[in-house]
């Protein structure tokens, strides 16, 4: 089996795999080869990176090496991500603190003005919430807080 990157004529890029080059050539003049996003028929190849194989010993030492850095990169990308997040809520919702369940069904039932709001509710009242139609998120914790 092979895998190849595809892209249709509007551009969208996905995946597919075939048993080899040729079979993805047939399936492509006769028209089989679809694009999943707009349905075209116009599918290339696109570019693809090279997969090159390494001893075993060799790739698993670089990835103790590689992964260290990639993982501190992602964690202070979420951390500063769910930073961003808070603020914005912060700044932009009315904090209603243990009325928020009460407040969340006056805004759905169009019996208080619709605003952004953030409070405390218990899983059991989310849950109520939910079951009703109301949308509602958890705000992640600070990670700074949780130190």
């Amino acid at each position: 089996m092979i895998r190849f990157n595809l892209r249709c004529q509007k551009s969208h890029e996905f995946e597919a795999w075939f048993k080899n080059s040729e079979a993805f050539e047939q399936q492509s003049v006769s028209r089989k080869v679809v694009c999943p996003q707009c349905g075209s028929k116009k599918v290339t190849k696109a570019l693809m990176a090279p997969s090159i194989s390494t001893s075993r010993f060799k790739q698993k030492k670089d990835d103790k090496v590689e992964s260290r850095p990639m993982a501190k990169m992602l964690e202070s990308d979420y951390r500063n991500a769910v930073r961003k997040i808070r603020q914005h809520i912060v700044e932009n919702s009315e904090y209603v603190g243990d009325r928020f369940t009460e407040e969340a069904r006056k805004i759905h039932y169009e019996e208080a003005e619709k605003r952004g709001i953030y409070g405390e509710a218990n899983s059991d009242d989310v849950a109520e919430l939910i079951d009703e139609g109301i949308d509602v998120m958890p705000i992640p914790d600070n990670p700074d807080d949780n130190n």
